[in-house]
């Protein structure tokens, strides 16, 4: 038991230094926590001043001084950042050397070791078919060392169900009332609903979406009658896999659902990224991280 502790911290040490030597500076510059711009808490007002934002006026100000006055906000220096993690039994596969589960962990520990750091808070909710263990927010680094440890642990029995992931979102939409960051870590191989429910988030929220993804699921091998068993089901197919259209059909249908659930991240406006446990994770956080950050910063830029 001792042994499996101290492989856990040295596991959660490594990506520590991974993630803040490879991802350090990437998301944080000039502005507080991660969405750079106005702050949200309401500040004083002044007088209108040619340039200012129109979006800014406060009309009930404006109708009470005859004259046109802007509603000043405050920079947020503290931002509430939760996590929910899918921890259903297939995030135990992996055909690549690692499993989707090392993946959500490896996303887990890029959100929190660059929210922490300023002092902003960091929750999670573990969610599976068996249930949910809800992690309240805080600001220090044992609790998310904490936090990670208990990702790290988590894991579904096999044959339990699919993560009911649309009860989470809406969950979570009740519990943080304050407007932050929400990361939704999930292969999001589970029941439909949960579109809907992570539109409603992104309306109030900052969302970012981390999809889970192993090649097997995207494309079939040529093994002959390959036995397959759902990990969240039990149930067994055999799937023959010796004959081409068997193979395109599933290469087809597992592109359809792959542009359907990006399709659905982009008409909402959320970020989206994907890691693959056949590629180098890391390579794929640093170019999300830095694109995101370019868009953020470009967009706060032109409502200035």
């Amino acid at each position: 038991m001792e042994q499996v502790a101290a492989d856990a911290r040295s596991t959660l040490r490594k990506l520590e230094l991974d993630v803040t030597r490879r991802l350090d500076g990437l998301l944080h510059g000039d502005h507080k926590g991660l969405v750079p711009g106005h702050g949200s808490e309401l500040g004083e007002t002044r007088r209108y001043e040619p340039g200012d934002d129109i979006r800014r006026i406060d009309w009930n100000v404006t109708a009470r001084l005859s004259e046109a006055h802007i509603r000043q906000t405050i920079a947020e220096r503290e931002l509430e950042t939760w996590v929910i993690v899918d921890n259903g039994a297939r995030l135990g596969m992996g055909s690549a050397g690692r499993e989707k589960r090392d993946l959500a962990l490896a996303a887990v520990a890029s959100v929190g070791f660059l929210t922490q750091r300023d002092g902003n808070r960091i929750g999670a909710i573990l969610t599976g078919p068996i249930g949910e263990q809800v992690i309240a927010p805080r600001g220090s680094r044992k609790h998310l060392m904490h936090l990670l440890h208990q990702v790290a642990s988590a894991q579904s029995p096999e044959g339990s169900g699919v993560t009911d992931l649309e009860a989470t979102l809406r969950r979570i939409g009740a519990v943080a009332k304050r407007r932050g960051m929400i990361a939704v870590v999930s292969d999001f191989r589970v029941r439909d609903g949960w579109q809907d429910a992570i539109a409603t988030l992104a309306r109030r929220h900052d969302v970012i979406a981390c999809e889970i993804v192993d090649p097997l699921e995207m494309e079939l091998p040529n093994v002959g009658l390959l036995p397959v068993v759902d990990p969240a089901t039990g149930q067994l197919i055999e799937v023959p896999t010796q004959k081409a259209k068997v193979r395109k059909a599933y290469a087809d249908a597992a592109a359809a659902r792959r542009q359907e659930i990006s399709g659905s991240f982009v008409r909402q406006g959320i970020d989206h990224i994907e890691l693959r446990t056949d590629h180098d994770w890391m390579n794929d956080v640093v170019r999300f991280v830095a694109q995101r950050k370019h868009r953020l910063l470009a967009t706060a830029g032109r409502r200035r």
